[in-house]
């Protein structure tokens, strides 16, 4: 199907715009919505943690006024006028008691009741007995010296909390007597009446709400120890908590902050996700807009520019017709006369067409000779096959139980165990001069000498085989840290003559090492599993690396394709100044088994 560039032109400048405005938007609307997420977090943590210092001065003064007229109630007559003026003046104060403690039992013995602030409601003193037991106040708490709060709102009475403090201690420092002061709620109210997008109010111990920005819920004593993040909020031992939870109720999103006061009490804040972002979204819906807007200006002006672009490539593909039917003479500079790119493709299409018109030339003149089916094989031609010999040193390795391993799990899993083996393994034979000849499945074969021969190939090499050591050593500590198992491998090296260069035929060609020594080398490598170790080297490698290694004989041992038994050697160190560093990791040696191809020669 022919798409006009024009179309192209649109689409593509239509997707990038589309794709960049995109991008812009939601990455600046995310970044938006995570700062503000994060302020709104801040500013929850910071407004509650005001709250609850506001809070605990208030409750420090009820708790002073109380311990106060308490005492001042206890000296009965003797201190009327002066429990008159505290008590009676202060309009936050409705009633006062003292308890006495003793044993299991509690003694009221004196109580002020403020009876016109309860007259309205059609209420007496002996509306505060009830309100004990509705309460169910925990005046035992009070004996271990604690201070209490509960919210004392009911029906058809007066808005109030009662404070429960203790009082008097006895000469062993029990507490005997304590007083509950039942006072106004307003105090506490107050500093949740603000304005502000968030909701804010205080809780007691039980989850009882004392104070809400909708006061009704706290005059009805709304329960909120059910609520998730209120549940959270109260069984954490930090005294501060924020997050962001799902309301059961509406289902939305909200950032909750809690502190605790010092006298029990605990502030919550909580902010709508919904109300936070809002800016956001109608930042994303003017980045729509502006967008719609430049893309569809971005529309007009290529369709222009489109025209002045596509009329010459038109024409000079109504050349390259004429060219392509045999017609070599055409001119495509004197039809497009435009300068600027599509120019310069017009002359290049002349200087090309001149080409084409001399290659024509050759090819007929080659077919007169050899027929046309031959010339085209020898146009096609480039390079040819062939080698020359070469001392190198030959590396093979292969994966203990490889087999085994690929039948007991996916191919997916070979695969990346492979890749990531191969990897480092790969990485150390490059870095040391080696050139990686092949993968065999899980086998590698590598070479020093080949294309290019250097006096310390041998050297290189054995190093490389040491590095391969410990680089399988930290392989397989990220394996078992996976919960993988370790890789086991074999290496065997052996130097000596192979033809090196390209093999198979004109159509596939292979850049490799043949030879006998590339066949030892590989029965060397089969020859580790006999001999219970991870590298063995022939005396063919020692004699070229002198006493640059420390190392120890592994025995004799015959191999299919050899007619002697051949000596091999482990490799324990490397010379490093005057001293040899041991290489030796769990890997370097492994209990000997039987190895195909392998006849180990007693000694």
């Amino acid at each position: 199907m022919r798409i006009p560039i024009s179309t192209k032109l649109i689409t593509v400048t239509i997707l990038i715009l589309v794709a960049s405005t995109g991008a812009i938007t939601l990455i600046s609307s995310n970044y938006f919505e995570k700062k503000a997420s994060e302020q709104v977090d801040i500013a929850n943590l910071e407004s509650a943690s005001a709250k609850a210092k506001e809070v605990d001065n208030i409750i420090a003064s009820l708790i002073d006024k109380t311990r106060t007229n308490g005492s001042l109630l206890m000296k009965g007559a003797a201190a009327a006028e002066d429990l008159d003026f505290n008590f009676t003046k202060d309009k936050n104060f409705v009633a006062l008691e003292v308890l006495k403690l003793n044993g299991s039992s509690v003694e009221s013995v004196a109580r002020k009741v403020k009876e016109d602030v309860l007259k309205p409601y059609l209420l007496g003193e002996s509306y505060f007995v009830n309100l004990r037991a509705w309460q169910q106040f925990p005046v035992r708490n009070l004996a271990e010296g604690s201070i209490e709060i509960k919210n004392a709102s009911y029906p058809k009475a007066p808005a109030m909390i009662t404070i429960g403090i203790p009082l008097v201690k006895d000469a062993q420092g029990k507490i005997t007597h304590v007083v509950l002061a039942d006072v106004m709620m307003a105090p506490l109210q107050k500093p949740f009446t603000d304005l502000s997008e968030r909701t804010q109010y205080l809780i007691d111990g039980q989850g009882e709400v004392l104070a809400h920005k909708d006061e009704q819920k706290a005059i009805s004593r709304l329960s909120l120890k059910a609520y998730p993040f209120v549940t959270k909020a109260m069984n954490t031992k930090s005294p501060q908590y924020q997050t962001k939870f799902v309301d059961p109720e509406t289902q939305s999103n909200f950032f909750g902050a809690s502190v605790k006061t010092s006298y029990g009490p605990m502030v919550i804040s909580q902010t709508s996700e919904a109300a936070i972002l809002e800016v956001s979204n109608e930042v994303k819906r003017r980045a729509i807009f502006v967008a719609g807007s430049a893309i569809s200006l971005a529309i007009f002006f290529i369709f222009l520019f489109s025209m002045t672009l596509t009329s010459p490539i038109e024409k000079l593909a109504g050349l390259i017709n004429m060219v392509s039917r045999g017609n070599f003479d055409v001119k495509a500079r004197e039809h497009v006369k435009s300068h600027d790119e599509v120019g310069d493709l017009a002359s290049a299409f002349d200087h090309m067409t001149e080409g084409l018109k001399e290659r024509d030339k050759v090819k007929s003149l080659f077919s007169k000779f050899h027929g046309s089916a031959v010339t085209e094989d020898l146009i096609g031609k480039d390079i040819g096959v062939g080698g020359q010999s070469k001392n190198v040193v030959v590396f093979f390795s292969d994966i203990r139980g490889f087999t085994a391993f690929s039948e007991k799990r996916s191919p997916e899993e070979v695969v990346e165990m492979l890749n990531e083996y191969f990897g480092v393994m790969v990485g150390i034979i490059n870095a040391h001069g080696g050139v990686v000849d092949k993968f065999i499945g899980d086998a590698i074969m590598a070479v020093w000498g080949a294309p290019k021969t250097g006096p310390k190939d041998a050297f290189n090499a054995v190093r490389a085989c040491l590095e391969m050591r410990r680089g399988l050593d930290k392989l397989n500590e990220t394996r078992i840290a996976r919960g993988q198992p370790p890789i086991n491998i074999g290496m065997g090296l052996h130097a000596g003559p192979a033809i090196s260069g390209t093999i198979g035929s004109d159509e596939r060609m292979e850049y490799t090492v043949i030879g006998n020594t590339v066949n030892t080398a590989s029965r060397i490598e089969a020859s580790t599993k006999a001999f219970g170790a991870d590298l063995l080297v022939t005396d063919s490698v020692i004699d070229q690396v002198g006493d640059a290694f420390k190392t120890e004989l592994a025995g004799a041992a015959e191999v299919k394709g050899r007619s002697e038994a051949i000596k091999m050697y482990k490799v324990r160190a490397y010379k490093a100044g005057d001293k040899y560093v041991e290489v030796k990791t769990p890997y370097s040696d492994y209990e000997a088994e039987s190895a195909d191809k392998v006849k180990i020669k007693a000694s």
